[in-house]
């Protein structure tokens, strides 16, 4: 090869080139990727909590109109309590929602009182992080 003839010169990348970037990109994915699923996480504990804040606003206004909260969600929905003061439905949509998991909300209610709340990533009930349960208990 002739330095001096530019035809003669290879114009490309060489092995060890092309080696050492992937290696940078390697070494980015590793340090970006955690943080990416950390957010997905974190979104879905505020999809979590905002769903459950709209539930509890929905399930109050039932209260205000027949005078006690529903035995079970489906009374957002269709009226469960054969009163005619039942102005629903208190949701938009044909079905309940599922938490962000695809687990039904756990409800329990004694007609003064409620508790409203996701088990969490799990799907049971306590854990801690991701696991741990959102919501009004």
């Amino acid at each position: 090869m002739n330095p001096a003839n530019p035809r003669m010169q290879s114009s490309g990348f060489t092995l060890i080139e092309i080696l050492v970037v992937m290696a940078i990109i390697a070494m980015l994915a590793v340090l970006v990727a955690p943080n990416i699923f950390n957010q997905q996480a974190g979104a879905m504990r505020d999809a979590a909590t905002v769903e459950i804040a709209t539930l509890s606003a929905a399930l109050d206004m039932y209260r205000l109109d027949v005078g006690r909260y529903p035995d079970s969600l489906d009374g957002l929905i269709e009226n469960d309590s054969d009163r005619a003061a039942w102005n629903g439905p208190y949701l938009r949509g044909a079905q309940l929602p599922n938490d962000p998991w695809d687990n039904p909300y756990v409800y329990e209610a004694d007609g003064s009182d409620f508790q409203l709340y996701s088990l969490g990533a799990d799907g049971e009930q306590g854990g801690e992080g991701n696991d741990a349960d959102i919501g009004r208990e």
